[in-house]
């Protein structure tokens, strides 16, 4: 995983788990993969406006302070939708069926 790691690190897509670890064996979480899609938007310097008012999900306090925009974009933007009509399940695992959805949405918008 290095080269790939470094180039997402390089290009600020990633920052790791902490300061000095990256997990890159670790499950993905639907709040992470968001987020990864919305540093590599802004990357590419795409429009990464729009903020959905994620008050309607009754988990909404979960999502972490650096997954907050992220989140906001993604669902304002369709990449992600609930887990049901009122919960995002920002800290659990992306699936791969997940991680699928949200890359078509993405690359679709």
């Amino acid at each position: 995983y290095y080269p790939a790691l470094l180039w997402a690190v390089e290009h600020g897509i990633t920052t790791g788990v902490t300061d000095t670890i990256f997990a890159p064996q670790a499950t993905v979480t639907r709040e992470q993969m968001v987020t990864f899609l919305y540093r590599y938007a802004q990357y590419q310097q795409m429009d990464v406006t729009g903020s959905a008012d994620l008050s309607q999900f009754t988990d909404a306090g979960s999502i972490s302070n650096y997954a907050q925009a992220p989140m906001a974009w993604a669902v304002e933007h369709e990449i992600i939708h609930g887990m049901g009509a009122h919960t995002l399940a920002p800290l659990a695992g992306s699936t791969r069926a997940q991680v699928a959805a949200m890359l078509f949405r993405f690359l679709v918008k």
